[in-house]
């Protein structure tokens, strides 16, 4: 039957009522899960919701995006149900006194996309069994290739009512083949978790992970008012990060570049950098780890 999703036995769908059974709970920060067959990117589908005053807490789920979002307007794209595509909706700026969260300040906001790193690379190495790595700020190596990545987007606010929300979406390889697998413009190869050798590439128990682990996260760093020293998270982002300690060439946002030995992620999630003109804060750019 063209189009079904039981065409494709190794690539079976998700269940939207499983997951919600799984996650939607109110002990934890997701309250409703959306699952689509398809979209163009799970990242612009939560954006648009926070625009309508969507409270913290929507899951966006795509069994395939046809305009995926990556990091410098690049396109994430994936074959139907080979992946995980998911964009999660968050209010920071909003305290929560039922869970003990103050609001946290908006200087903390680069944490998100490395605490979501964190949570990806814990649930790749528990589930699929692989040694998997960081490069700043948010890809998921697996060696020296390319399995996932992260991109945070601010949605601002319009009122008091409304305050400002991050989106923060994943893209996880999962069963792509050789022959599937995406270019990158930078020139870091790709793969995916099988093509990896991984122990497990059922999506529902990886996804169930991912966004727990997500959860637990984004509980402590909330719980500590923002703060990712005093909630550990910058210990696990340094412990699972493979920048930290290399020399290494980024290509910054306008266009300029710089090389130098990666030293350190500092208090507000930027790395440094020790250069020939002395140690530079980076809050952004694309990273290319040298040998």
């Amino acid at each position: 039957m063209p189009g079904s999703p039981y065409t494709d036995l190794d690539r079976p769908p998700l269940s939207a009522a499983r997951l919600r059974r799984a996650l939607v709970t109110p002990y934890g920060p997701w309250n409703r899960l959306e699952l689509r067959a398809e979209t163009g990117s799970t990242n612009a589908d939560a954006a648009e919701a926070a625009l309508t005053g969507e409270p913290e807490g929507l899951v966006v789920v795509a069994e395939r995006q046809t305009a995926g979002r990556g990091r410098r307007g690049r396109v994430w794209q994936s074959p139907p149900r080979a992946g995980i595509a998911t964009s999660v909706l968050l209010r920071p700026g909003e305290a929560a006194p039922e869970r003990g969260w103050p609001a946290a300040p908006p200087t903390g906001y680069g944490w998100l996309p490395l605490l979501a790193g964190v949570a990806l690379v814990e649930a790749v190495a528990r589930l699929a069994e692989l040694d998997a790595a960081l490069k700043w700020p948010n890809d998921l190596l697996i060696g020296d290739a390319k399995c996932a990545g992260v991109l945070a987007e601010a949605v601002p606010g319009g009122s008091a009512a409304q305050p400002s929300a991050v989106v923060l979406g994943i893209g996880l390889n999962v069963t792509l083949r050789a022959d599937e697998l995406p270019e990158n413009p930078t020139g870091l190869p790709a793969t995916s978790l099988q093509l990896a050798g991984a122990a497990a590439t059922d999506r529902d128990p990886l996804l169930r992970a991912l966004l727990r682990g997500l959860a637990d996260w984004y509980d402590r760093w909330r719980t500590a008012g923002g703060d990712a020293v005093t909630s550990g998270l910058r210990e696990a982002y340094l412990a699972a990060c493979a920048t930290v300690g290399r020399p290494v060439r980024v290509l910054l946002p306008g266009g300029d570049e710089l090389t130098g030995t990666a030293v350190g992620v500092d208090a507000d999630g930027q790395l440094l950098v020790d250069t020939p003109d002395g140690q530079r804060h980076l809050a952004a750019g694309d990273v290319l780890h040298l040998r």
